[in-house]
């Protein structure tokens, strides 16, 4: 059986080494010849904690940007915006309706919140919208419109894909078997450290830049917080931000040198311009097609012009099939 294999983008912020790292390539790697790969941009997710309008459109721009200069290719996967597919909208609709309040309360982003609440003496739902509550709906209606069989996620997303495979399954035993049940492919959540050691995050403003120019990305590897040691002393591999970024982008020999480096005591300075260039020489090629992609103005409106003219007639075809199982189609 041929793999629709189906990636969401949320659009917040610009992508960082670790949203390379952690998301983009390891899901470009899953594109192939046997598979049909739907990516789209969840434009409407964006809003749930977005309420800046200049911020999602800047985002759209350099989150599409950076996924099409990793080597996403339009030609040969399904490439799309979220919301220049209304059907996302009435499909979800529906799958509300099937959706149990039960279920969406157990959401472990809305039961965090609700637990922070509940320690800090506010209300519980302080701070919780609609559209965050329901989240796993929206989720659901992405990956249900396309029949997408393969969905592939984080640890941390593996319970809303079980929802979404819960509110298939109810709406399929309440009316007829016509949505597909995906798979979850568990991708492994590798840790990528930011510049200070903790998890590399915007809310951390500890990023090492993607899609920079050189110099910004060399003076962001030079803030690594390291330790005292002296040059020419022994430093270890183990808990240290800088060797952890450079076993990511350096080539097995190249690690097993920087191992011995550490035993034979190489400078932290010289440890940061090794990492720069190992950083660099992979995205240099990224880099120059991000810039030349970004002197296109059109480019972007086009792709999705295209991409929705090649996916909404198959959601299209889906929803017609809901609304006569559900009852919502022409009195005959």
């Amino acid at each position: 059986m041929r793999k629709r294999i189906l990636t969401g983008i949320t659009t917040t912020g610009t992508p960082h080494i670790g949203n390379y790292l952690g998301a983009i390539k390891p899901a470009l790697e899953l594109v192939g010849p046997d598979n049909d790969s739907y990516f789209f941009l969840a434009d409407y997710h964006a809003l749930i904690k977005q309420p800046d309008s200049k911020e999602i459109e800047k985002s759209v721009k350099n989150v599409a940007l950076a996924w099409l200069s990793s080597g996403l290719d339009p030609e040969q996967s399904y490439f799309y915006r979220q919301s220049d597919i209304p059907e996302v909208h009435e499909l979800t609709w529906i799958l509300n309706c099937s959706a149990a309040k039960g279920l969406l309360n157990r959401a472990h982003g809305y039961k965090s919140i609700v637990a922070d609440n509940s320690q800090s003496n506010s209300d519980d739902d302080k701070g919780i919208n609609m559209g965050l509550f329901s989240y796993p709906v929206l989720m659901a209606a992405d990956i249900l419109l396309f029949n997408a069989t393969h969905v592939p996620v984080g640890p941390d997303q593996a319970q809303h894909m079980e929802m979404t495979r819960d509110i298939a399954g109810k709406f399929n035993h309440t009316y007829s078997n016509i949505l597909t049940l995906p798979e979850t492919i568990i991708q492994n959540k590798i840790s990528v450290p930011g510049n200070d050691g903790r998890k590399m995050s915007k809310s951390y403003n500890n990023i090492i830049p993607f899609l920079s120019t050189e110099k910004a990305l060399q003076e962001s590897i030079a803030k690594i917080i390291t330790n005292s040691l002296e040059p020419g002393e022994p430093k270890d591999t183990e808990n240290c931000a800088l060797f952890q970024l450079y076993s990511f982008f350096g080539t097995k020999d190249q690690i097993r040198s920087m191992e011995q480096a550490y035993k034979d005591g190489i400078s932290w300075g010289d440890a940061k311009k090794e990492l720069f260039l190992v950083i660099n020489k992979e995205i240099l090629p990224i880099r120059e097609k991000y810039l030349e992609l970004n002197d296109q103005p059109n480019l972007l409106n086009d792709l999705f012009s295209d991409g929705a003219r090649k996916v909404r007639p198959q959601a299209q075809e889906l929803v017609k099939k809901l609304r006569e199982a559900a009852g919502i189609s022409k009195i005959v």
